[in-house]
């Protein structure tokens, strides 16, 4: 249950081994001690630094389950088991790829990956999570998005397409939701200093995972929908408008 002050007990990170998903759960854990569950990929070698990362950052316990978000028919019993030992106050979904943009489209079998992973199975726990948040008449979904998904680029498109299709069902299911009480918030960051995107040349308007972080708890905080990495909404706000023709002589 999220306390008298509004901080949340209980966090659960689909992506458990996310460095912008741990992130947000080290600005959670700012304002005082949560439970923390990391829903991770079996074998991961990143879980145990995740871990140590929560209990440094002031989780008063992390519990780890088993999350391969590719199989999907594990899903109910994955969301069942986080659920296990009572309410989730707060649900982050922060797990995909990236991919080599050129190799994406031109790879069958790569490409269904990223469109399985970065959009069927965000759907696939968000259905699952919005239930049991309906339920309990109340939570906190943060999904994160991208601003390559607010109007797809050629360089990216195959990403950029998996992006608009989870944007717009994490907004959708905030609207569904709404009369019950749980809230959801769709995080739209550009480029972002992880590792996923350690391989890319820095592009403009590049933030630190901590700054991502502070916006996703402030703004779920205030019950907005949408949250903007800074300076990109008015970027896009002009880029959605631009023609077709025009836009794709454009060097992004």
């Amino acid at each position: 249950m999220i306390n008298a002050v509004g901080n949340p007990q209980t966090i659960l990170l689909l992506g458990g081994s996310s460095e912008i998903g741990l992130a947000i759960c080290s600005e959670y854990l700012k304002k005082g001690p949560a439970r923390i569950i990391l829903a991770t990929l079996p074998g991961d070698p990143l879980r145990e630094s995740a871990v140590t990362e929560m209990k440094a950052a002031g989780a008063s316990e992390v519990e780890v389950i088993d999350f391969d978000a590719l199989e999907m028919d594990s899903h109910p019993k994955v969301i069942d088991q986080a659920w296990a030992r009572g309410d989730v106050d707060v649900a982050i979904v922060a797990f995909g790829m990236l991919g080599d943009p050129e190799e994406l489209w031109q790879d069958q079998r790569k490409a269904v990956i990223a469109a399985e992973l970065n959009f069927t199975a965000a759907v696939s726990v968000g259905v699952l999570v919005g239930d049991k948040m309906k339920a309990q008449g109340y939570g906190r979904i943060i999904a994160m998005s991208s601003v390559a998904g607010e109007r797809v680029r050629r360089s990216n498109f195959v990403y950029g397409s998996t992006k608009a299709g989870l944007d717009g069902f994490y907004l959708g299911l905030g609207e569904a939701l709404r009369p019950h009480g749980p809230r959801v918030t769709v995080i739209r960051p550009g480029q972002v200093r992880t590792r996923m995107s350690a391989h890319v040349k820095e592009a403009p308007l590049t933030v630190n995972k901590e700054d991502i972080a502070a916006l996703a708890v402030a703004a779920s905080a205030k019950g907005k929908e949408i949250a903007w990495a800074p300076g990109w909404r008015y970027v896009m706000m002009v880029l959605r408008h631009v023609p077709r023709a025009i836009f794709r002589k454009l060097p992004i």
